[in-house]
């Protein structure tokens, strides 16, 4: 089962920046790529933004595109958070994904970390 582990997360003022990463035992052809998901308590988890793991395309969900980039250096997923809003705070996930990938609010994960808080407030 390949293991998942974020950090980066923190509180930051609206307009901010955040780098979030996540560390991957392995990648593998069982799922598609990896990609970031946040979830606030109460709601459903939204995907915010994934990378094929061969082909290297990137998606994001609307909520964030322009202002979110990821990126992959070896066993590292990076997600680049800038011009936060008071509305990305919440836990954000690494996670595999498994189908989905081109509309991400609503993608599949199969395995995922801890997660890490982000929060932006004034």
């Amino acid at each position: 089962q390949v293991q998942l582990l974020e950090s980066g997360g923190g509180s930051v003022q609206p307009g901010g920046s955040l780098r979030l990463s996540c560390i991957v035992s392995e990648f593998t052809l069982n799922y598609y790529g990896i990609g970031w998901f946040r979830q606030v308590p109460g709601q459903e988890r939204e995907g915010v933004s994934c990378i094929g793991t061969n082909d290297g395309r990137t998606y994001y969900a609307d909520s964030v595109k322009g202002r979110f980039t990821i990126s992959r250096d070896k066993h590292l997923v990076y997600l680049q958070m800038n011009n936060l809003k008071p509305e990305d705070t919440a836990v954000y996930y690494c996670g595999t994904v498994t189908a989905g990938w081109y509309f991400l609010p609503s993608a599949d994960f199969g395995s995922w970390g801890q997660g890490t808080q982000v929060t932006v407030s004034s």
